[in-house]
């Protein structure tokens, strides 16, 4: 009995030491190779070593639709490589050195119940040196950098001056692609070229510092001048560097010139044209406008005593004073440069300076439309009359106009009421007549009561009309004295 139990005690150690020791075999062996149920980046492992699985996994990504680098630029964009094109093969065995020692030789055994699947990044990219410069020198911004002039210059543009700078911020295209070459052999895949110090300044020739000096002066004049706002009424022009580039003078090449101070220069022509040109625009003195009658066609008349008319040569001396002032790195005071007529009003918050300029003739309002919204419309073949302020129609009547059958027709025009009178005589060579509201609007042409007569509008004016004056109803004509302002336009037409 001693004997069997003996033989049952050595036989059961043998087996747990042939247990222990198969154990102990297969911790040492998934040191080295991967145990049953293993997956990593979707391909099998199972007994396979580190280098066959690091093959598989370097081959399946070959395999795939697309493996992308991304190069981030100066700017920020991103544009990205295709690693086969570049022949950049990953190496995942520190990876899987790492994967094994903490997760196989131990926990080998939970593999037994179900599959483990894993995803592993590469610890770091082989290159082909040749092949990766290849493609970088293919990248878009690479190419542009290699068609960027060297050397500074400032140069006219639709915005104003720019300063053209050829020698800052140049990629180095060989410590580029070292740099990238770099980042992978670390496994990185999104790669910085500014971090890592790939773009350099190229050294200014006396050429490139005399173009900086120019730029700088260029750009603290269109600072300083953009700070006018012309005020035109309705409408508010800001003098961007747009318009006050073209207001220097320059070399052929286009470069601003400086004086002898090293400032730059205003050209007085330019000036003169631009002020011509704002002119242009806004005079409407003698020139003719297409109104829309109430009666609902749109008629031509002509601008008589009313319109609007700049005084060009006061503008002109206003911004020459203003445009040299900021050349001279001068902010021009409030009433510095305004001009005899004109005003400028400096916005202190914001250094802005809002001119309004001057006029020989200034209109009820102040716009390309220097009518407006309020103004009195004098229908000559209806024979009405109407007033309008703000846009609303506040009065509508019948009237009786200059006699055309005697060649006393009221005459046509865009006018003005320039003065308002009352209980006045108007006197004639053959008529003397007494009036409670006279309001001229031409010489003596004005709008006025008749108690003398009993009936307006219709065909009266052809046979027995006025002597050139606007006849109206004295009740009407009390109310159009009240509302209307001295300076508001009569629009008067057939």
């Amino acid at each position: 009995m001693k004997r069997i139990l003996r033989f049952l005690t050595i036989f059961l150690l043998s087996g747990i030491l042939l247990g222990l020791g198969g154990l102990l075999a297969l911790t040492l062996y998934y040191r080295n190779n991967f145990p049953v149920n293993t997956w990593i980046n979707g391909v099998y492992c199972t007994g396979k070593s580190i280098e066959q699985v690091n093959e598989e996994l370097v081959g399946a990504q070959e395999e795939s639709e697309v493996s992308l680098i991304t190069i981030v630029d100066a700017d920020g964009a991103g544009w990205e490589i295709d690693m086969r094109a570049a022949d950049i093969r990953p190496d995942y065995r520190d990876a899987l050195r790492a994967y094994l020692k903490q997760n196989a030789s131990v926990y080998w055994m939970d593999n037994l119940q179900k599959p483990v699947s894993s995803e592993l990044a590469a610890g770091k990219y082989a290159v082909d040196r040749e092949k990766l410069q290849t493609c970088l020198e293919g990248l878009p911004f690479v190419e542009e950098e290699r068609k960027r002039a060297e050397g500074v210059r400032v140069r006219k543009s639709e915005e104003g001056f720019v300063l053209q700078d050829g020698n800052a911020d140049r990629l180095n295209p060989e410590k580029a692609c070292a740099y990238v070459e770099e980042c992978l052999a670390k496994g990185q895949t999104a790669i910085d070229l500014a971090a890592g110090g790939c773009y350099e300044d190229l050294p200014d020739s006396a050429y490139d510092r005399r173009q900086r000096d120019i730029w700088e002066e260029v750009s603290g004049y269109a600072e300083r001048g953009s700070r006018i706002v012309y005020d035109m009424g309705a409408e508010q022009i800001p003098l961007t560097p747009a318009v006050t580039s073209g207001f220097l003078k320059t070399e052929r090449d286009g470069c601003p010139v400086l004086d002898e101070e090293g400032k730059v220069v205003v050209d007085e022509g330019a000036v003169q044209a631009w002020v011509e040109a704002l002119a242009a625009d806004y005079d409407t003195c003698g020139t003719e406008k297409q109104f829309a009658a109430t009666r609902g066609d749109t008629v031509a008349v002509r601008y008589a005593t009313y319109g609007t008319k700049l005084d060009a040569e006061a503008e002109k001396a206003y911004l020459l004073e203003a445009l040299q002032n900021r050349a001279g790195n001068q902010a021009a005071g409030p009433g510095e440069a305004a001009g005899a007529q004109g005003t400028a009003d400096p916005d202190v918050s914001g250094g802005t300076e809002v001119h309004v300029p001057a006029y020989i003739q200034k209109g009820y309002v102040r716009g390309l439309d220097d009518i407006g919204d309020t103004y009195i419309e004098i229908d000559m073949t209806e024979q009405k009359m109407y007033y309008y302020a703000d846009g609303e129609l506040e009065l509508e009547t019948d009237v009786v106009t200059g006699n055309t059958g005697l060649g006393r027709g009221t005459p046509e025009g865009i006018n003005f009421i320039y003065a308002k009178q009352r209980n006045q005589i108007l006197r004639g060579a053959d008529y003397e007549s007494f009036v409670k509201y006279w309001v001229p609007v031409k010489g003596n042409i004005g709008i006025h009561d008749a108690s003398w007569r009993s009936r307006f509008g219709g065909q009266i004016y052809q046979t027995g009309g006025s002597h050139g004056c606007i006849n109206t109803p004295t009740s009407v004509m009390s109310q159009l004295y009240e509302m209307a302002e001295i300076g508001t336009p009569v629009i008067m037409f057939y």
